[in-house]
């Protein structure tokens, strides 16, 4: 069991992510199910998450998750069409369902790096065609955000997503990395050689600061994708302070 701290609006930037460059997996989905898999001691998540993807398709279905059957029993009473709760882990009991999308914020933090492979497996296993899991952690109120996004083949990309005003350096995100990379943030690792592009970068940007922090990270992401950073988006979601990488240019190595 997690300790289950949520704050509202916490995971507002992977949402707006997730009904943005993801809503078309929804759209196009034969079964519209997504799971806020490990909520916590409230059930904000959820419902929040189902008012944002109710917003791309009306008729979604969010099952929230949790293990602590208590916690369950506490958010029953928020339970509405296409809103529902559920007690289990990573098996996702949802009768046999293939969910679209799965999103998991702050949970696998808190198992062993050992750990992790094995409940991303799992994860990944009970995916529809063209689902995702989406495994990420953010600071308390949601300013400091990093989501890996995995599909039934494995993993596709890490996004980072700042609040302008609450970083001095790009970097400062470290803490905040996913289970996979936060030990791997050393030198000789791929994560960290991103870490350190992007600081000097930055860095390089300074002469935008000027025109506010948003063009300082858009000129910043211009000078990544110059140096040949394989990055998957573009201005549209750079001007949010939101950066996302392949993974194989960040993946831990052997």
């Amino acid at each position: 069991m997690t300790r289950g701290t949520t704050n509202p609006n916490r995971l507002r930037r992977v949402d707006r992510w997730l009904a943005g460059p993801e809503a078309w997996r929804l759209r196009r989905a034969a079964d519209p199910l997504v799971i806020d898999l490990g909520y916590g001691a409230a059930p904000t998540t959820a419902v929040e998450l189902h008012h944002r993807m109710g917003s791309v398709r009306r008729d979604v279905n969010v099952v929230g998750i949790e293990i602590d059957p208590h916690r369950v029993l506490a958010a029953k009473p928020l339970e509405r069409s296409g809103l529902s709760f559920r007690q289990g882990g990573f098996e996702l009991p949802v009768d046999g369902r293939r969910p679209v999308m799965v999103r998991a914020f702050n949970v696998l933090r808190q198992y062993s790096e050992a750990e992790y492979g094995a409940h991303w497996d799992m994860v990944r296993s009970r995916l529809a065609d063209g689902g995702i899991f989406v495994d990420g952690t953010c600071d308390e109120i949601g300013r400091r955000s990093t989501w890996v996004v995995l599909d039934p083949a494995g993993p596709v990309s890490l996004s980072i997503s700042l609040r302008f005003g609450a970083f001095e350096r790009p970097s400062d995100v470290a803490e905040r990395l996913p289970k996979a990379l936060i030990h791997r943030n050393v030198p000789g690792e791929r994560v960290h050689a991103f870490l350190q592009a992007m600081d000097t970068a930055w860095l390089g940007a300074a002469p935008m600061a000027s025109y506010g922090n948003r063009q300082r990270w858009i000129s910043m992401c211009r000078i990544l994708r110059s140096q040949g950073w394989p990055l998957l988006t573009g201005p549209d979601r750079w001007r949010l302070g939101e950066i996302t990488v392949a993974w194989n240019a960040v993946e831990p190595g052997s």
